[in-house]
């Protein structure tokens, strides 16, 4: 019954997307506006209206100089152009924003550097509501760090507020280094299938469409109607968008308008931001269902489209039931389907609601380019799937009173393919959630072997396709969380980000001050490098260490179902042909192997013993059976005897059968099987312990230094 609702409610989620990318390729009502008001847009180019352009920064040395200078380069009247940086920096990130500003400043530019130091108030909401406090702007633009606005920003995105009721323009995100690895590839088609067909499917209709947090305009105005900005869910964005459309507030969507940005190239970093929109969107939840479901002027199908929005992350504990509940099914012989057909029935509508659904609007959208689109879906499965234990603890963790931290998403810098960042700052380690991801995958490799001996083959591929999820996601985070130590990143950050601006062409000083602190820094690189090595060479022993260990569990649960179940199984495939059988030959020939294929005493359920599962018993009712073919041997055949004592061994063996699915469960469970696994579930956090203490040991010494 479990399995069953699950399923059902994963469908539900599938319909509701099919429904989605119907109206993302049909929305009639946002073309029509979109194109006139493209033209009351394109036709305005006086009385430009006040805008101030707000950028939230927390320790971000490395995109912090590029965003700036990037907005600095905008093209809008500088008296009508206020720049807010909503610094809550703690590291160098502080020096080089101060240092930016000063040059900026010079140039004309309203551009002012808000600080709050370590306090970090509210967090990305915090300092949102404090910048919009002294504010000049009818309008606020929003960029995070990582982001790269065009000069003509601006003049493309603000007169669609020419329509006074509408309260969030929302702008497309661009991938500046979409191809850099298969992690940022998956990343990309799916932020980009998230714009295409979401956002675009919900723009200027009655449906609830949500800001993404960056590369939006907002009516300030709308803003302060709504509440202003709230600090009490990790998705400030989500949260006050919708409380924005329900007081009547539209949102619209451009897709045309393209906003570069950088996509977390760690593993580590990547299952952060997912961790926060997941716990988000479900406090989100919480906070609003009450509301959008009480107002009598929101249409049914809204209210049913917030419930998926702000839901749909309860897929990922969803999927992770079911994939725990299949294997179970299958080791007990349980019937999942009544005639033959229906496996291959169901996997043939798996992939035709999944993976073809997507891939067909794939197609549509991207047109030629949809070859090169696909093979990034391909790799999306693959992170979807292993990111589902990653975002689960994220649900349960919304549903519980506790801490409510907003952890940032670290960026580096990287674009091209051969652009470093393991050796940098802010690279994050593994969590205690790779170990659930390690045994999801452990899992997984045995529910396929379990398929396959339980003569379901054909889950297998499923299963395969779904264990090689959890493998990649675990396996890159270990190998994600290894650096060769955190000494050239402030270098780094300093030359490409400061020394090349603007910022220091106007002052001799600077430049000077700056050669100086670089030349320090390298000398100091280049004496703790020795050091660092040999703190790299032990986390890489360890990693190792990890895999091996790893790979020693996939080896003794292979061992193990060869030697004790394995042996069950074929014993009761020998006993499925002597039910069968005719003759009571034919039957003993099937009886003999079975006894020697089964334990000739002991009892699996270890904990509350029953002569059921006694292998000692089951052996003399064998032998008792082997015995009365012998002697219904001589017995007339097709008499009246005969038939009643072969239909008596027929029930029988029936009855053995039922002993030993009932037994096979707990030879799965045995004292043994516990026993090894706590002590490989012990060793493997050891080694993770001694990971993260070597870790921090380099931390530590990186600041001694």
């Amino acid at each position: 019954m479990i399995f069953v609702i699950v399923a059902g409610i994963m469908i539900l989620y599938t319909l509701n997307f099919y429904y989605l990318s119907y109206h993302s390729l049909h929305n009639s009502v946002h073309n029509k506006k979109k194109r006139r008001l493209t033209a009351i847009v394109e036709s305005t180019v006086r009385d430009m209206p006040q805008v101030t352009v707000q950028l939230p920064i927390y320790n971000e040395k490395y995109v912090a100089a590029r965003l700036i200078n990037a907005v600095c380069l905008l093209d809008y009247p500088k008296n009508k152009l206020e720049i807010q940086i909503l610094d809550d920096s703690d590291d160098e990130t502080f020096e080089i924003i101060q240092r930016l500003v000063r040059s900026h400043r010079l140039r004309g530019l309203d551009i002012k550097h808000f600080h709050r130091g370590q306090e970090r108030l509210g967090y990305k909401a915090g300092a949102l509501k404090a910048g919009m406090q002294c504010a000049k702007g009818e309008f606020i633009a929003i960029f995070d760090a990582d982001f790269i606005p065009q000069p003509l920003f601006l003049k493309q995105t603000i007169g669609y507020f020419v329509d006074r009721r509408i309260g969030m323009v929302q702008c497309r995100w661009g991938h500046v280094n979409e191809a850099y690895s298969s992690l940022t590839e998956a990343q990309a088609v799916s932020l980009d299938l998230h714009f295409l067909i979401e956002q675009k499917a919900k723009s200027l209709t009655h449906l609830f469409m949500n800001f993404n947090g960056a590369a939006g305009i907002w009516r300030a105005s709308c803003i302060a109607d709504a509440g202003g900005w709230h600090s009490s869910t990790l998705v400030e964005d989500l949260d006050l968008s919708f409380r924005a459309q329900l007081k009547g507030w539209k949102s619209l969507f451009l897709e045309n308008i393209v906003v570069e940005a950088e996509l977390p190239v760690q593993m580590n970093a990547a299952k952060r931001q997912q961790f926060r929109w997941a716990k988000g969107s479900i406090q989100v939840a919480l906070k609003l269902f009450g509301y959008i479901f009480s107002e009598r002027s929101i249409a049914l199908d809204t209210k049913i489209q917030a419930l998926f929005q702000l839901t749909r992350h309860i897929l990922h504990p969803l999927f992770l039931i079911q994939f725990l509940i299949i294997p179970i099914l299958l080791a007990l012989n349980y019937n999942l389907y009544v005639v033959n057909w229906a496996p291959i029935t169901g996997i043939m509508l798996y992939i035709v609601t999944g993976p073809a659904t997507y891939i067909y609007m794939i197609r549509r959208i991207w047109g030629d380019n949809w070859k090169c689109k696909t093979r990034q879906y391909l790799f999306l499965i693959f992170f979807a799937t292993g990111i589902s234990v990653n975002n689960s603890v994220a649900v349960f963790g919304a549903l519980m009173p506790g801490k409510n931290e907003f952890l940032r998403t670290p960026k580096f810098g990287v674009i091209g393919k051969g652009d470093e960042w393991r050796d940098k700052e802010y690279v994050l380690p593994f969590t205690k959630t790779t170990l659930l991801e390690i045994f999801f995958g452990l899992y997984g490799c045995i529910s396929i072997f379990v398929s396959i001996y339980s003569r379901n083959p054909i889950f297998a591929p499923i299963m395969a396709v779904q264990t090689i999820g959890f493998i990649y996601v675990a396996y890159y985070s270990i190998r994600h969380s290894s650096s060769r130590g955190q000494s050239s990143s402030f270098t780094y950050s300093y030359e490409s980000h400061i020394t090349r601006s603007p910022s220091f062409e106007t002052g001799s000083n600077h430049k000077t001050n700056t050669t100086a602190s670089s030349n320090s820094l390298i000398t100091t690189s280049n004496r703790s490098n020795t050091r660092f090595g040999k703190r790299s060479l032990y986390g890489r022993l360890l990693v190792v260490a990890i895999l091996g260990i790893l790979a020693l569990g996939v080896g003794l649960v292979l061992i193990g179902y060869q030697n004790a179940i394995y042996p069950l199984d074929k014993a009761m495939g020998y006993l499925s042909r002597a039910e069968s059988s005719q003759t009571p030959a034919m039957m003993a020939g099937y009886l003999e192997p079975a006894k020697l294929l089964l334990p000739t005493q002991g009892n699996p359920v270890w904990s509350f013993p029953n002569p059921t599962t006694d292998f000692r018993l089951i052996q003399n009712d064998l032998e008792a059976m082997v015995q009365r073919t012998d002697a219904l041997s001589s017995v007339q055949p097709n008499s009246a005897a005969y038939n009643t004592g072969l239909e008596d061994l027929h029930d029988s063996i029936k009855v053995i059968e039922l002993n030993l699915e009932e037994a096979t469960p707990y030879v799965y469970v045995s004292y043994t099987n516990v026993l090894l696994s706590i002590l490989w579930v012990g060793v493997i956090i050891s080694l993770f312990a001694a990971l993260r203490r070597g870790k921090d040991r380099r931390r530590l010494e990186y600041e001694d230094t």
